[in-house]
């Protein structure tokens, strides 16, 4: 009877595959038996010691071009080699665990991307019976807001906050967002721009810009992009913005022109 295991039992008994027993080989981390008299290699109790720790130290994820060394190292560098694999792993942990954290927190609607003070403010949107619709472009441009004008997202927030405890204000917008539905020449578009300049002018000290306001050569552009996010879907409220920024102006406000 031959003495000794085939590398498919080898293989079996250590758990891995008889692909990876050859890569072991290859590498030089376990050494090939000798061939017997019948040409087949034959592995030993010695040989399966072998790979089961080459196994269990790449399993533990030391990198394969390091074991060799860890295994013929003294006892003191080995200790101390498994340190830096103990490191490195908890590093990795850690930043799996951030991106754990990170795909919960989109899970959870845009609390990624978004303050919780911002994420409240939708909230309150949708309990104001605002539609689906409306919340999400609201969503949509407070994302915007963060990222393209920084200076002035707490601002928008503010005014946000502020402007939702209004009845009238929040009836206007509600109106507001019906109206991409109506022709762009359709009158009541300025009837309801001098309503809402009016209402926005009743609290004139959230309409001004902070000292820190939007500077460099695109600050009017990036302003742009935010405030006018989505009229290019609804040419009725392009026209509505712009009669009302219209307004502001001619009220002393000082809005970024493009």
């Amino acid at each position: 009877m031959a003495q000794g295991l085939t590398i498919g039992q080898a293989a079996a008994f250590v758990g891995i595959t008889v692909k990876t027993v050859r890569h072991y080989h290859r590498l030089g981390l376990v050494a090939e038996p000798e061939r017997d008299h019948s040409g087949y290699r034959r592995y030993g109790s010695a040989d399966l010691l072998r790979l089961v720790q080459v196994r269990a130290l790449a399993g533990a994820g030391v990198p394969l071009a390091e074991i060799g060394e860890l295994l013929d190292a003294k006892p003191e560098r080995f200790a101390t080699a498994l340190d830096d694999v103990r490191r490195r792993l908890t590093g990795q942990i850690e930043e799996l665990t951030a991106r754990r954290d990170t795909l919960h927190r989109l899970a959870h609607g845009d609390r990624a991307l978004l303050p919780d003070r911002a994420c409240a403010v939708l909230e309150r949107l949708a309990e104001l019976d605002f539609s689906p619709d409306y919340v999400t472009t609201q969503r949509e441009a407070l994302v915007l807001s963060r990222a393209l004008t920084p200076e002035v997202f707490d601002l928008f927030l503010a005014n946000l906050e502020h402007r939702l405890d209004d009845p009238e204000f929040v009836e206007l917008t509600k109106r507001g967002w019906e109206a991409r539905l109506w022709d762009p020449d359709d009158p009541r578009i300025e009837e309801l721009a001098s309503a809402v300049a009016a209402n926005l002018l009743g609290v004139r000290a959230l309409l001004t810009l902070p000292a820190k306001r939007l500077h460099g050569p695109d600050a009017a552009s990036r302003y742009g992009v935010v405030n006018h996010h989505r009229e290019n879907e609804a040419p009725s409220i392009a026209r509505l913005n712009g009669l009302v920024e219209g307004h502001l102006r001619a009220a002393g406000i000082d809005i970024p022109r493009q």
